[in-house]
């Protein structure tokens, strides 16, 4: 009986260790491209930063955050997300 238990418990370790080594992995990518993004929808405006990898993702990452904040519901954020930025700043 204590054999299952001895088992689980070294999974478990196991599946925690993994995690925790993908964690600090993902947290270690080069993310080294920061973008301020301002998009305006529908009357109202919004400024988020973001990293990326290259300056898309990070335009892609700062206007999706930004669209979050003023799109309510799939559509409006589709279309939020393909709306022109008012203002793009980004730093190396």
């Amino acid at each position: 009986m204590k054999r299952p238990i001895v088992l689980a418990s070294v999974i478990g370790t196991v599946l925690a260790l993994v995690t925790l080594g993908l964690v600090i992995r993902s947290a270690m990518t080069n993310n080294d491209q920061l973008c301020e993004v301002c998009i305006t929808y529908q009357g109202r405006s919004q400024c988020r930063e973001a990293y990326g990898t290259s300056r898309e993702e990070a335009i892609r990452t700062a206007t999706d955050n930004a669209c979050s904040f003023l799109a309510r519901g799939m559509t409006a954020s589709v279309q939020c997300a393909n709306t022109r930025p008012t203002g793009v700043t980004c730093e190396p």
